[in-house]
């Protein structure tokens, strides 16, 4: 069963989400964030739903700041409001009675479901009981350097519009501002306090997110964790069988510690 749900997050601003139910009902959650210029029906999202909820677990996705159906215009999305979003939606399926807790990101909801798992207090004083990880984006300052030079940076800060990263032609209104709220963070530091048992899946041919970033996570985390490299497999687990094999570690690893 499927509800939709629209909640504040701490500025005021509505948040559009998903709440999706096993038929039984359930005290475990995972909340699920998408990766930038994506939403909340994202294909990873969708079919970790399905199969979580085969498992009598539910489901929370929803839109970031200015994307899918959330409020704010995208130019002004920052790592800062996307992290609040994500506690606000904590706060809210701790607040309906969900109390075994987990969290999963892509790309760059990984970088914010970082921060997020490493922050303190939990949310309504539950403790995250499992952070799962698909091509987390760790340095996201560092892959926007590398993918756009140094040209491309004085381009995007005079004009603060960049190119579509996910490979459509139009170009995206983003400040560069949001370059620069990245640079306050470094989730390796904030990975050493992470406490829930942390997965990392990343295809070992993946395009976007450097595969140094998954390694050096990987050794700063101190609880629980494994790092699978799926061979052959690019960011978007384009292939069939990448896409099943990385959405049934992801599945398999939320429901061992939920």
């Amino acid at each position: 069963m499927e509800q939709a749900l629209t909640f504040a997050d701490p500025a005021g601003r509505a948040v559009s989400g998903i709440l999706a139910s096993p038929q039984d009902g359930s005290d475990r959650l995972v909340v699920l964030c998408h990766g930038f210029l994506s939403n909340k029906n994202s294909s990873t999202n969708k079919a970790l739903t399905a199969l979580l909820l085969e498992r009598g677990i539910a489901t929370f996705r929803f839109d970031f700041f200015g994307q899918g159906d959330s409020e704010g215009p995208f130019e002004r999305i920052t790592a800062t409001a996307a992290a609040t979003q994500v506690r606000a939606a904590l706060d809210l399926v701790a607040s309906r009675g969900y109390c075994r807790l987990g969290l999963m990101g892509s790309s760059f909801g990984g970088l914010i479901a970082t921060l997020v798992a490493a922050s303190q207090p939990a949310p309504q004083g539950i403790p995250l009981s499992a952070l799962a990880l698909k091509c987390p984006a760790l340095d996201f300052a560092e892959i926007l350097r590398l993918e756009f030079g140094e040209a491309g940076m004085d381009r995007w800060k005079r004009i603060n519009v960049i190119p579509n990263l996910t490979g459509g032609t139009e170009p995206v209104s983003l400040r560069f501002a949001f370059y620069e709220d990245c640079l306050r963070y470094d989730a390796y530091k904030a990975a050493e306090s992470i406490m829930a048992p942390v997965l990392i899946v990343q295809g070992d041919r993946d395009e976007s997110v450097p595969l140094h970033q998954s390694r050096r996570l990987f050794d700063a985390i101190r609880t629980e964790k494994h790092l699978e490299l799926v061979s052959g497999a690019d960011h978007r687990f384009s292939r069939p069988a990448d896409f099943q094999t990385m959405t049934g570690l992801l599945a398999d690893w939320l429901t061992t510690h939920l």
